[in-house]
């Protein structure tokens, strides 16, 4: 059959995959809780979810570097990668030999897309809907405004989280308003960081793993915001982890 990715590309697969690859952790999970945990081969190193996953999983490389030649061993019958997380050349290159279904994601409805579409391949169609219809729900109510934000990803350089990327859209739905409006995740200085002078700064667990020593470095740049460490997952994954995101937006 023809299937459709979120990149608008048509991929022939002509039964249901029985050996998947993953390039991206948060779609990893989600397949999983489809129950198809029994038709991953491979996998990143960063595929953390389920914990004992990886110890009976192929690890392929990362997100952005792949074992080719572990690739080609496992012979998948379909790999499932991000646009914005996965390398280009190296998509590319697996493209020329396996069917490739690429998600695109910068909303919550993309996300839910996403979802129904590989339930549709794997003819789990029961499961993902109620997945996502649970997902949906939890986001019908409009959040209570925390106030404006400074989301970080990255220190030394410091890099924040702007528009157009699936943070900025929890942000939004977490109640916050984001003040970084230039595209995808900027460089910002301290200077700058002083200018806008949020209410919060949230110093996220991932990719760059901040700890409690960064809450004091912070706290004496920014003595009027209130700082905070955060669960990355739950701001960017954007699969089946999105069940737990709400209840998190409401306790911070």
């Amino acid at each position: 059959m023809i299937f459709l990715d979120q990149l608008n590309r048509s991929i022939f697969i002509p039964s249901i995959p029985k050996r998947i690859v993953s390039l991206v952790p948060s779609q990893t999970e989600l397949l999983v809780d489809l129950g198809l945990e029994d038709r991953i081969v491979g996998v990143t190193k960063f595929c953390v979810h389920p914990k004992d996953l990886r110890k009976s999983k192929t690890i392929i490389g990362g997100t952005k570097i792949y074992r080719f030649d572990l690739i080609d061993q496992l012979n998948p019958d379909l790999i499932i990668g991000n646009k914005e997380e996965n390398d280009q050349e190296g998509v590319e290159t697996l493209m020329k030999k396996y069917p490739v279904w690429m998600s695109d994601i910068y909303t919550l409805e993309d996300s839910l897309d996403m979802m129904l579409r590989l339930a549709e391949i794997f003819k789990v169609e029961e499961e993902a809907k109620l997945i996502s219809d649970r997902i949906q729900s939890d986001f019908l109510e409009k959040p209570i405004r925390k106030g404006s934000v400074v989301y970080l990803i990255w220190n030394n350089p410091m890099m924040v989280a702007g528009s157009k990327t699936f943070i900025n859209e929890m942000l939004t739905r977490a109640g916050f308003e984001n003040l970084i409006q230039s595209n995808r995740y900027p460089e910002i200085s301290k200077e700058e960081l002083i200018r806008l002078n949020p209410d919060y700064l949230l110093l996220s667990s991932e990719p760059f793993p901040f700890k409690e020593g960064h809450l004091k470095e912070f706290g004496d740049l920014l003595p009027n915001t209130k700082i905070k460490l955060v669960d990355g997952e739950l701001f960017s994954w954007y699969g089946s982890r999105l069940l737990r995101s709400k209840q998190y937006f409401e306790s911070l």
